[in-house]
């Protein structure tokens, strides 16, 4: 099998995306790119030139592998159907609407042999993979990623729209269990959650702190790593990135500036980044990380090896975020029903201050306001 016959599923933006890179890539031969709407099959007919179709179910047994970058809350349903017709499959984020749903995949793919992928795909990202090795075990980090209302995935809230992409990344750097969580969301435009902050902790006592947003002015996409070899403020979107390291003096705990006179202090002040830290810049190589994503994809069917980000790994960040959509949703706007969840092995779970409401204690302010 050296060309992998391809069916791209969700002619949407992404789909567009994944449609046009898998047709230049020689490892790919694209079959289909199935969309239900028939303005979106004739965009990708006019556009790329690729044959199309209205149902993948017309596919099953004539491909090698399909792209499913279908709303949210069809990913079950077509990713299992692909398997279980023997189809490898790269699922675009988050790999399920549920926990249980994605742990059922991640069984299927196991049973049928099949590759399953997910595409988170900020695990590719050039300043990810430069910076994350040279800072150590992680102890401490903050993630901000917002943006402005696109009217895309409105059948899911921030935490699985845009907070996942950090749950992951965070899941990636530490494996140990998540042992309590506070959050907290607010609904602003429909049902589910448009702005969530949440606190995890880690077994290995890594702490992250996490805020999403899809109602905001600007795009963020950053990320503070404190780790015990250094420290780095990561912006996804730029060529590159200041790692600070502390010196022998800082590590060995010959600072002490809490004993310096203030007049010593005054003096220093200036110069602490030069005199106890060594700052040095890493410029990340330019890179498609969708078009490495897909790669990757391949290398996995053709090797037998795991992707990057497999199933589990999917899986595991879809579980986090529904602990923390329970947690949103375990305090009413009163204050009332505070008490603690516990989930999991012992995890406790606190629901913080700002709750999920439902719609219609949305709509009336808004209709005040007007």
């Amino acid at each position: 099998m050296s060309v992998l016959r391809l069916a791209v599923i969700g002619a949407g933006h992404l789909g567009r995306i994944h449609a046009k890179l898998a047709a230049s890539n020689e490892q790919f031969e694209v079959v289909s790119v199935v969309d239900p709407i028939e303005q979106s099959r004739q965009l990708i007919a006019q556009e790329l030139h690729l044959p199309t179709a209205a149902d993948y179910r017309e596919l099953l047994g004539k491909i090698d592998a399909a792209i499913v970058a279908t709303p949210t809350v069809m990913h079950y349903e077509v990713t299992s159907d692909l398997l279980r017709s023997g189809a490898h499959v790269l699922v675009e984020k988050p790999l399920a609407h549920t926990s249980d749903q994605a742990q059922r995949l991640v069984h299927m793919a196991q049973s049928h042999r099949r590759v399953l992928q997910v595409g988170h795909v900020e695990r590719f990202n050039p300043i990810w993979t430069a910076t994350i090795p040279q800072l150590g075990k992680p102890k401490y980090i903050e993630a901000v990623r917002s943006g402005k209302f696109t009217g895309r995935s409105t059948d899911i809230g921030a935490v699985l729209d845009l907070m996942i992409h950090d749950l992951d990344l965070i899941l990636s750097i530490d494996s140990s269990p998540v042992e309590q969580i506070a959050a907290s969301g607010l609904a602003v435009l429909g049902s589910t959650e448009d702005i969530a902050e949440a606190r995890i902790e880690f077994a290995s006592g890594l702490i992250a702190t996490l805020r999403a947003s899809r109602l905001a002015t600007e795009a963020t996409r950053k990320m503070q790593v404190f780790g015990t070899q250094g420290y780095a403020e990561l912006n996804f979107s730029a060529a590159g990135v200041n790692i600070i390291k502390p010196s022998e003096d800082v590590i060995f705990r010959r600072i002490a500036l809490d004993r310096m006179t203030a007049t010593e202090r005054l003096e220093i002040k200036d110069q602490v980044y030069d005199k106890f830290f060594e700052v040095e810049t890493v410029h990340a190589q330019s890179r498609n990380a969708i078009l490495d994503e897909q790669n990757d994809f391949a290398l996995s069917i053709l090797s037998g090896t795991q992707p990057v980000v497999s199933g589990a790994d999917g899986a595991r960040a879809v579980q986090v975020a529904s602990e923390i959509l329970t947690c949103i949703a375990g305090r009413g706007w009163d204050g009332k029903n505070s008490r603690p969840w516990r989930m999991g092995a012992g995890a406790m779970i606190e629901p913080a201050i700002l709750p999920l409401p439902a719609p219609a204690a949305i709509e009336q302010p808004m209709r005040k306001a007007s």
